[in-house]
C-alpha cells in the first residue's frame, strides 16, 4: 500500500518566499489600510520584504515539505 503524500500549505506558499541560500522572506504587516495615520518614515520602512529569523525556519519547512 503506497504512502500518502504530504501537501504544501497553500497559505504558506503565498506568504513566504525562499531565497537561493535558504533564507525565508515575508511581506511586512499592516500595509493594507489606515496608513495615513502613520508618519512617512514608518510607511517607507514597510516597503521591502523582511527576513525571518532562523528560529522559525523549522516551522515554515513543516508547512512546505517539498520546497
Amino acid at each position: 500500500m503506497p504512502k500518502l503524500k504530504l501537501k504544501n500549505s497553500k497559505s504558506a506558499l503565498k506568504r513566504f518566499k525562499f531565497s537561493g541560500r535558504g533564507k525565508i522572506s515575508r511581506l511586512n504587516v499592516k500595509l493594507s489600510h489606515f496608513n495615513s495615520r502613520q508618519d512617512s518614515n514608518a510607511r517607507r520602512s514597510k516597503r521591502g520584504d523582511k527576513i525571518l529569523s532562523p528560529d522559525n525556519k523549522k516551522d515554515i519547512k513543516n508547512l512546505m515539505p517539498y520546497i
